[in-house]
């Protein structure tokens, strides 16, 4: 496969702290430790291991990009929003390029690996999204926001993989939905009147949502599958922390 880069996102909470960070006694939830191991530390890792060539952290809190010094990352300023700094990032450091955060800290190699395997060849964009189903075997009982569709209920897993310039388009209209997410009638008028309607009839697929939004962007946009639940675990609040804790053998708290 050819050298590809890892931008991992740790942004800092705007209008004041992160809940999830108090609840630890940490600076920023970056530095929350697991195993012995900050969440960046554990993200770091396992995109070593995964083959990424350069690994840049996101990152302008200062304890945080001392870590990501100490881990002999590459660190890059935060633009004030997370499309920004991924746009920033992309041009930095060129693509092909895969985005994570790092609040992702049961981030497995294999996961990376096999996303990138499954990345449809004339795909200029991907995101890696699990089923309901898989999440709710790997993690019963847990609370997440679902997305609902014809083909079933989707959850996120926090993989993006930018092939080539054509990329930043979607970058662009990320942005634009960063702009209008307070207002649900302009992002309405974004998608168009097709998409909504097969939307609310229930007839609207994944597969079909991510090649409308690659329209939009001038760019091929694609959903990889995984199967792994553990995939869409990410730590935003003091029960995601407690949660991975009991994953990993640590007592919550």
């Amino acid at each position: 496969m050819t050298a590809w880069s890892a931008v991992v996102l740790a942004g800092s909470r705007h209008g004041g702290p992160e809940p999830v960070a108090a609840y630890a006694g940490v600076p920023h939830k970056a530095l929350i430790r697991l195993t012995g191991e900050t969440l960046l530390a554990r993200v770091h890792a396992a995109l070593t291991v995964a083959g990424a060539g350069r690994i840049a952290v996101v990152s302008s809190h200062p304890d945080v990009r001392a870590e990501a010094a100490r881990l002999g990352a590459e660190i890059l300023d935060e633009a004030s929003g997370p499309s920004l700094s991924v746009k920033a990032a992309a041009v930095a450091l060129g693509p092909p390029l895969l985005i994570t955060t790092a609040d992702h800290p049961l981030l497995q190699p294999d996961w990376v690996t096999a996303f990138l395997a499954q990345v449809p060849a004339d795909a200029d964009v991907a995101a890696l999204a699990v089923r309901r189903e898989a999440v709710e075997a790997a993690v019963p009982g847990a609370q997440r926001t679902w997305i609902h569709l014809a083909d079933g209920d989707w959850k996120g897993c926090n993989l993006f993989w930018l092939a080539n310039a054509r990329a930043l388009g979607v970058v662009d209209l990320w942005r634009r939905v960063e702009a209008e997410r307070k207002h649900p009638l302009r992002m309405a008028r974004m998608l168009g009147p097709a998409i909504l309607l097969r939307y609310a009839t229930g007839r609207l697929r994944l597969e079909d949502a991510a090649r409308r939004l690659g329209q939009m962007a001038g760019a091929r946009a694609a959903i990889v599958e995984t199967p792994h639940g553990l995939a869409s675990v990410d730590v935003d609040k003091p029960a995601d922390l407690d949660l991975v804790r009991r994953i990993v053998g640590e007592t919550p708290g």
